[in-house]
């Protein structure tokens, strides 16, 4: 797909932004000329004049609204935020206070996010992107947490399209293996993808700003897979 580009003075919102894929969310969008508002606990690499870092803790509803008190407007919204920390965890090791603080960052940030910026997205004619995985769709051991909350991500867009349209268009991104500048990869992890490469950062950002953008105003309620084919892959071991 030809690299979408405008000129505007809209703003977007990005969760988890100081992450791979958060980072890269944000570069596309001040590459549009868009003004970006980053929220995370802590601050990334990124610098620009069109950058904004806002410190937050996503998983205490206190915090999301501190920093969100902060903006007057903005017309997307990227929920990005995961805590990657527990997304292996033994099944015999897992706690309650593990599980509660999982879906407090991975998916009631996400809730709390959409309740406090609905207003201005309905106003701008906006739209929201939710990032999910494939984890939504098929696991591996001890991911109960992740892919619970993955889970609930792809039903809370849907609902989220139902309530808020036609105001307002929520889609949701579901990543497969996305792999970082320092990941080092063998022949046969590109190999075993049916688009034949592990997926970068940039191709999430890319479908992101694709689904925000004029271009999609008929796509909503969806579950975008950006896996490189791998989960409509038959594998037998």
């Amino acid at each position: 797909m030809k690299t979408l580009k405008t000129s505007t003075n809209k703003q977007a919102l990005v969760t988890g932004a100081s992450g791979l894929i958060g980072t890269e969310l944000c570069r596309r969008y001040i590459a549009a000329g868009f003004k970006v508002y980053g929220l995370d606990k802590t601050a990334g690499k990124l610098k620009d004049p069109n950058y904004k870092f806002l410190k937050c803790d996503l998983g205490k509803a206190s915090s999301i609204q501190k920093a969100l008190s902060k903006l007057r407007s903005i017309d997307v919204v990227i929920n990005n935020a995961a805590d990657t920390d527990l997304t292996f965890k033994s099944f015999s090791s897992l706690t309650l206070k593990n599980w509660q603080r999982g879906l407090a960052v991975n998916l009631t940030s996400h809730f709390i996010i959409a309740k406090l910026t609905y207003a201005w997205l309905k106003k701008a004619k906006g739209s929201m992107v939710n990032i999910a995985s494939t984890r939504a769709l098929m696991s591996e051991p001890d991911t109960l947490i992740y892919s619970a909350s993955k889970g609930g991500i792809v039903a809370l867009t849907h609902s989220l399209a139902i309530t808020w349209g036609p105001d307002v268009r929520v889609n949701c991104i579901s990543p497969g293996w996305i792999a970082g500048p320092e990941e080092k990869l063998k022949p046969e992890d590109h190999a075993q993808h049916p688009a034949g490469r592990v997926g970068k950062a940039s191709d999430i950002a890319e479908q992101a700003f694709f689904l925000t953008s004029e271009h999609a105003g008929f796509i909503t309620g969806q579950n975008i897979i950006v896996d490189g084919g791998m989960t409509r892959k038959m594998i037998y071991i």
